[in-house]
């Protein structure tokens, strides 16, 4: 029996973008380099540093940039799988590819990250050639999956699956080592992590912060988007600027130590694909209240202690929220422990890996 070692699998993942919120780098590429050989490829310029783990060619946030970066990707090596995470970036693999007679499209696999319903026109047409080229076309959710119109499943056909986005728990303990729980003064600590956009219904959660305010409670908006000046000043309006935080766009591993101050996590979303921010926080021991929508209802089945409500139902998050507030700190606790074991069990970063490595082996066996 041969002692040379196994190599690893040389994959290139193709991004629109790396940033902090990056699932597919989070995910994908920056959890994985002592397990696969990754090079990354990029249509924009990264606004953050890459480790020298991974192998980085970045475009110039140009399409010509892009499609010349990808030719020099696939000609510096053979990849064993080539992986596509958005619409853009798919469609113009494929647009890439078809000129030279289809010659990657037996390593190909491309990440579904989002709903159907919350695509733009746009980004739905581009999947339509995507879900009729690429080897295997995974759906981050069976939510997610569903909610494709049966024209797309039909293009897919068994080249279709599910697999559910993962969390680094590993990275989120090693943070909350340096940050364990922590309670301002005694005050309750509600949090939202997302972008501020309208599907996030941000306006929403603080509606139901004011309904449930005891004048001591403090709200915590984390992420970024267009609507933060609308929503600052609307905070500025209703006179909460001392207790609602606006942190901008921050490091991942800020987010775990800010979740460690929170006492309950709110998302008042309409739509998702599979909310790993909701993942993060119940990983992090926070309790979480959810709107009633198909991706949370998957999170939340069989988990009698996550609350659904529905996204325009302020009074309903209002009452969460306070009803988690009454509760002593020790009552949180002990659902906080169970919203990790939960997220650790179905949604751990090892499970997540072991679906893809099932998906590659089938690519590579069709070689």
């Amino acid at each position: 029996m041969s002692n040379k070692p196994k190599e690893r699998l040389a994959v290139l993942q193709i991004l629109l973008s790396i940033t902090e919120t990056s699932g597919a780098y989070n995910q994908h590429c920056l959890a994985m380099p002592d397990k696969r050989d990754i090079t990354i490829c990029t249509y924009f310029r990264p606004s953050m540093a890459v480790p020298k783990e991974l192998t980085l060619l970045a475009g110039d946030n140009s399409l010509i940039g892009f499609l010349r970066t990808l030719k020099a990707a696939v000609a510096e090596k053979k990849f064993d799988i080539i992986h596509a995470h958005s619409p853009h970036v798919g469609f113009l693999f494929v647009v890439f590819d078809l000129p030279r007679l289809r010659k990657f499209k037996r390593s190909t696999v491309y990440n579904v990250q989002n709903s159907y319903q919350n695509y733009k026109l746009r980004n739905k047409l581009l999947m339509i050639p995507v879900f009729a080229y690429f080897q295997r076309v995974v759906c981050c959710s069976q939510a997610c999956l569903e909610s494709f119109p049966r024209f797309y499943k039909w293009l897919a056909g068994d080249r279709l699956c599910v697999i559910p986005n993962g969390l680094d728990v590993d990275r989120v303990d090693r943070i909350m080592a340096y940050s364990p729980r922590l309670h301002q003064n005694g005050s309750f600590t509600v949090a939202s992590v997302g972008r501020l956009i309208e599907i996030k219904n941000p306006f929403a959660i603080l509606s139901a912060f004011q309904q449930s305010d005891d004048q001591l409670s403090r709200l915590m908006f984390i992420g970024e988007g267009h609507l933060r000046d609308s929503l600052a000043t609307e905070i500025e309006a209703r006179g909460l600027c001392e207790r609602v935080e606006l942190t901008g766009l921050i490091p991942r591993d800020k987010v775990f130590e800010n979740l460690s101050k929170a006492d309950v996590v709110v998302s008042a979303s309409r739509g998702e694909g599979l909310p790993v921010a909701v993942i993060e926080a119940m990983a992090c021991r926070c309790p979480v209240i959810l709107s009633d929508i198909e991706p949370h209802r998957e999170i939340a089945a069989g988990a009698d202690f996550i609350p659904l409500i529905h996204p325009d139902d302020v009074s309903g998050f209002a009452r969460g929220i306070e009803r988690f507030r009454q509760m002593s700190a020790s009552e949180r606790a002990e659902i906080g422990e169970k919203c990790r074991r939960l997220a650790e069990e179905r949604y751990g970063l090892t499970a997540m890996h072991r679906g893809y490595q099932e998906v590659y082996t089938q690519v590579l066996g069709k070689h």
